[in-house]
């Protein structure tokens, strides 16, 4: 009835787990440890600022391998997205929701890229951040919102995906099926 994607499915699912747990880690422990052992609020911007550097690109790496897993596994599936009643309102859900934590993600670091020129003792970011001024308070509320968001959306993301799998029991597989046989025999009458 179908035929095992470890390897695709594999890159999808780890790479949806470091990306929420990564944000959730970064969102809790590294802006909890700064805001606990930073002083100033400019030093807690440093110190977060720092981390959540260091995390960008293995979080970019979990990004492509999910996505380039989750591509892989609607290629796969294309056949039961299009026949098995609810596969398709769950994979557009998915869909969107993707489209949303990766919006949130690249609007936090952003957002978290400001605060880390503003808040910098580096001459060369002191001058970059002089050219495109902001408002630090500001940046500062919109980053915790956004650093929030992306665990909560991927988080979403993860009940998606044990609907998926709910779906891909052979119990659930079969009323699509059926649906898709009565239809081309009524076709070829």
């Amino acid at each position: 009835m179908s035929e095992r994607n470890t390897a695709i499915r594999s890159l999808h699912d780890l790479g949806l787990a470091a990306w929420f747990g990564g944000s959730l880690m970064g969102a809790v422990g590294l802006n909890g440890a700064a805001q606990d052992e930073g002083g100033t609020e400019l030093s807690r911007d440093r110190i977060s600022s720092s981390g959540w550097a260091k995390w960008t690109p293995v979080n970019a790496a979990a990004i492509g391998a999910h996505l380039f897993g989750g591509g892989g596994l609607l290629a796969m599936n294309a056949h039961r997205v299009a026949t098995q009643q609810g596969m398709g309102t769950s994979t557009a859900a998915k869909t969107v929701l993707t489209a949303a934590a990766l919006a949130a993600t690249a609007y936090a670091r952003l957002l978290g890229k400001k605060v880390e020129l503003a808040s910098s003792t580096d001459p060369d970011d002191a001058e970059k951040a002089a050219k495109h001024p902001i408002d630090l308070d500001k940046a500062r509320r919109q980053l915790a919102n956004a650093q929030w968001a992306v665990p909560a959306l991927t988080g979403c993301l993860v009940v998606l995906n044990a609907l998926h799998g709910e779906q891909q029991r052979p119990s659930e597989q079969l009323p699509g099926m059926w649906e898709r046989a009565r239809s081309a025999t009524h076709l070829m009458s």
